[in-house]
């Protein structure tokens, strides 16, 4: 059986609640892999689970419900599985060229790489 989760219209997409969950640099990188198509299968979906997130499962959830309550994704529950796709055609009719700023800003790094610099070697002592 098949359930669609809860997501606001796209119309009700708030720019400010974007931003905010877009803020994460987990959930940025959930948001370019999806939007540079890494994983889909053919319908456009990537299975929850397929994504290397370096978090605990309830973590995952948490950032999951982030991203599809600010109306970035869409989750449905098919089996034994949570499947997430972007809403990426209703996110450039509401937000033109928001999605793509953001992917084109953002340096290529895997998922869970928070940007930071590499700490400096110490010394021989």
């Amino acid at each position: 059986m098949t359930s669609e989760l809860p997501s606001p219209a796209i119309t009700d997409v708030d720019l400010g609640t974007v931003l905010s969950a877009l803020a994460d640099p987990l959930r940025r990188g959930i948001i370019i892999d999806l939007a540079r198509g890494d994983g889909l299968d053919i319908s456009g979906e990537r299975a929850c689970g397929s994504f290397a997130l370096p978090v605990a499962k309830s973590t995952r959830t948490y950032h999951w419900r982030i991203l599809r309550e600010a109306g970035l994704i869409r989750q449905r529950n098919a089996g034994n599985g949570t499947f997430v796709r972007l809403r990426r055609d209703e996110f450039d009719t509401r937000f033109p060229g928001l999605l793509d700023l953001i992917v084109d800003l953002t340096p290529s790094r895997s998922i869970g790489d928070s940007g930071a610099p590499a700490p400096s070697p110490r010394p021989p002592a």
